[in-house]
């Protein structure tokens, strides 16, 4: 059994029923709300009889008889199965309560106590269900049956979940993307929003990514799949959203931690109010009042309404654990290409060295370059096939993280990279004429080529993000690069950053994070790939633009579907706001449960006026929650607006 299972089913308040399984909590609230109709319906039907027809005593009676047990089956019957199983927790509060109503003979306080506590597990099932709801949404997008050719010119209808990598598949205007896949043939415009966040439709071409749940809207479309099943960029995201409904946060752990404790007292201290005063009614009050659940729900339905606003804004959280640690981040460590610039470089310069042309030398950097997915690889390999420079043969490719890549390229070893990994090799390069840009040196058959300068461009959001950052109280900001120290220095300058390490391999930045976490907690934020390290070695982990990366998924602790910087100072605001919400909510329901309690005991609540305050408590719980669902409608609206 799951920690979330036992949480909210062994420990469910008022007999609340919730279990991992999609849409069983939903079910089992529509189960309820019959029971609240049927049995509403003949409590207020004796109470009709009482004032239209006062010679019915007994037709009055028997039908709030009727009405109260029907409102109070699920609630026993909950609270028997913890019996059963050997466990006493806060459902025989409730049970007990209804019991000593219709043992003492007041039929219609036992069912109107019955029908608002019934009807307040109805509303914190629905609420504590919204994430498997979610999922039953996401999965929905996704089609059954998806086109495929032929192979005759024509095309034939078959089950999604046959398809495999590799197929091809055919996506008509106005259908969803049944998997992840690369279009090979055709253009269109694609509405995003389920897995970024983005408002506004991404104009998609030959060679570009689409992913299962997203709508196709103007075009038809040949793709060809990548990603099938849970490996989908879909998939993923329902597994966040598993992961973070089943996380616990440090306060439920607590409740849960002494709820076996709780009980048993409240039953002790009810005991001793029949055995002073012999008041039942009074027993009652204290009993129905003292069930916490605004106590209990005060962090649950905070946690499930923040991480719906999260998943809006493309913001997955693997664990609702890490989003209580981002309210006390004061510390930030960005990586630099792709993440405060765009990480689009560009060639600026080939410099070749006396002996060699500017082609040969792109010629030797781009054939072995071919095989590599960095930036610098790409840039490199975009300009020589503009230019229509032929590769040459390439063998025994090696990358080398941080350093460069080695390969033999037509028959001669050779070595691309930063003037470290290059002189490795015994080779002297030139280092004159490169400031301010990111340089690659190349170096084939043991002699220096020359080297490449390329230059990225500062994010336009950047700037604005990180004012953002320390207007909600972030207080260090820090940059850590693989670069040149001329090219780290010129982006922190113009970006007013506290602190940058230039020249890092993945090491020295995990390094210069543990020493930034001396200081407190600290976030870090990279692309995921060649930052997964130092990502999993921060406090909170935050990869960019994370869409169908397996290593950013994996290394850290919070993705961004989308690579808008903006969505950072989201998050922050989001886990500040959750906090505070958390903390008015519990305060609320401290005040409400144990003055409830007090008020009880000395005889001044009656116990239909604590079935009304209990369940009017925990609507003000949710209702107070629910403020978070609508954080980040500013930015969509923004968005919507350009």
């Amino acid at each position: 059994m799951s920690g979330t299972e036992h949480i909210h089913d062994d420990h469910c308040i008022c007999g609340h029923d919730h279990h991992a399984e999609g849409g069983v909590g939903h079910d089992r609230a529509m189960g309820k709300i019959i029971f609240v109709l049927l049995g509403g319906g003949l409590t207020l039907n004796a109470f009709a009889l009482g004032r239209f027809f006062p010679g019915q005593t007994f037709a009055a009676e028997m039908s709030a008889l009727a009405g109260a047990v029907v409102l109070a089956l699920p609630i026993v019957l909950t609270a028997i199965r913890d019996l059963v199983n050997g466990k006493v927790y806060m459902n025989e509060l409730v049970a007990l309560a209804i019991l000593a109503a219709l043992a003492n003979g007041d039929f219609k306080i036992a069912g109107i106590i019955a029908f608002f506590l019934l009807t307040t597990i109805i509303i914190e099932t629905r609420t504590a269900s919204g994430a498997q709801r979610s999922i039953e949404e996401l999965v929905r997008l996704t089609p059954d049956t998806v086109r495929v050719p032929d192979g005759n010119g024509g095309e034939r209808e078959v089950e999604a979940a046959c398809l495999s990598v590799g197929d091809r598949i055919l996506v008509r205007p106005g259908e969803n993307f049944p998997v992840d896949a690369r279009i090979s043939s055709g253009e269109s415009t694609v509405n995003q929003s389920s897995i970024t966040g983005e408002s506004v439709p991404v104009e998609k071409g030959v060679g570009d990514d689409v992913y299962a749940g997203t709508q196709n809207l103007t075009g038809a479309v040949e793709a060809v799949v990548t990603k099938v099943g849970a490996d989908t960029t879909l998939g993923k995201v329902k597994d966040m959203i598993l992961q973070a409904e089943n996380a616990r946060t440090p306060v439920v752990r607590i409740i849960d931690r002494y709820a076996s404790y709780y009980t048993p007292t409240v039953l002790m201290m009810a005991w001793i109010r029949w055995w002073v005063t012999e008041d039942m009614n009074a027993v009652i009050a204290f009993l129905v009042i003292s069930c916490p659940c605004a106590i209990v729900l005060a962090t649950p339905t905070a946690v499930v309404a923040a991480v719906a606003a999260a998943s809006r804004l493309g913001i997955f959280i693997k664990d609702v654990g890490h989003l209580e640690l981002a309210s006390r981040i004061r510390s930030f460590v960005f990586d630099k290409t792709g993440t405060l610039t765009d990480g689009q470089l560009s060639v600026v310069e080939i410099h070749p060295e006396a002996g060699y042309s500017k082609v040969s030398l792109l010629q030797v950097a781009a054939s072995a370059e071919a095989f590599s997915n960095h930036p610098t690889a790409r840039a490199i390999v975009k300009l020589a096939d503009e230019a229509g420079i032929i590769r040459l043969e390439v063998k025994d490719f090696k990358e080398v993280h941080g350093k460069g890549v080695t390969a033999i390229v037509a028959g001669a070893e050779c070595l691309i990279g930063r003037a470290s990994h290059v002189s490795d090799g015994g080779t002297t390069v030139s280092q004159e004429g490169q400031s301010n840009m990111s340089v690659v040196h190349v170096v084939h058959g043991g002699k220096a080529l020359g080297w490449i300068g390329l230059r990225d461009k500062i994010r336009k959001e950047s700037a604005d993000m990180l004012l953002e950052l320390r207007k909600v109280g972030v207080k260090h900001i820090a940059m850590v690069t693989g670069d040149r120290g001329d090219v780290a220095a010129a982006v922190a300058g113009q970006l007013q950053i506290d602190e940058f390490e230039s020249e890092c391999l993945p090491e020295g930045k995990v390094e210069f994070v543990r020493k930034e976490k001396q200081n407190g907690a600290v976030a870090v934020v990279g692309d995921g790939v060649n930052d997964a390290p130092a990502l999993a070695e921060g406090d909170l982990g935050i990869a960019m633009g994370a869409i169908g990366s397996d290593v950013a998924i994996n290394s850290a602790s919070i993705a961004l579907m989308t690579n808008d910087l903006g969505r950072i100072p989201l998050l922050m605001k989001l886990s500040r706001k959750s906090q505070t919400i958390i903390y008015e909510n519990l305060v609320f329901g401290m005040i409400f449960v144990f003055g409830g309690m007090m008020t009880s005991a000395i005889g001044y609540l009656t116990p239909v006026w604590a079935a009304v305050l209990h369940a009017a408590s925990t609507l003000v719980i949710i209702f107070n929650s629910a403020r978070l669902v609508r954080m980040g409608e500013e930015c969509t609206a923004a968005e919507n607006e350009k």
